[in-house]
């Protein structure tokens, strides 16, 4: 059995209580519904809660920006993918590596060919006589 198909480990009867999670869950409801929960019940919603936490990631922005009166919140996480996904979201998953991984060699070529026109220019060659696309007078007048 793999690790994403064993079952959860319900947590004994002494310890349930002392949860962080279930204790935080808890003092946000009336003390005598909190005190109704079984034990079984309250093993199967850490188990519930366990599920939402978003874990660690190697990459973690978070943040809020004000705007005005309202207040907006992002995040951007990335990390190894540990779920197992249906078959959509792997295709999905392909086509976004794809597209990315595209935009990068667009970029990277971009940034390879302005490299060899600037060199191409210090060095005074013309390519074709009386044109130029302004690039290399752009470049001097902003660091010469």
């Amino acid at each position: 059995m793999t690790e994403h198909n064993a079952k959860p480990v319900l947590p004994t009867t002494a310890d349930i209580r002392q949860d962080p999670g279930l204790q935080k869950l808890l003092s946000r409801m009336p003390a005598e519904v909190g005190a109704s929960f079984t034990e079984q019940q309250l093993s199967h919603l850490r188990i519930a809660l366990g599920a939402r936490q978003w874990g660690k990631h190697q990459l973690d922005f978070r943040g809020t920006l004000r705007i005005f009166h309202w207040r907006y919140y992002y995040v951007f996480v990335a990390g190894r993918n540990i779920r197992d996904g249906q078959r959509s979201q792997q295709q999905l998953s392909r086509l976004m590596l794809a597209m990315i991984m595209s935009m990068l060699l667009i970029l990277s070529a971009g940034v390879g060919l302005l490299v060899l026109y600037l060199v191409k220019s210090a060095l005074g060659i013309d390519l074709f006589d009386g044109f130029s696309l302004g690039i290399w007078s752009w470049f001097k007048a902003l660091f010469g």
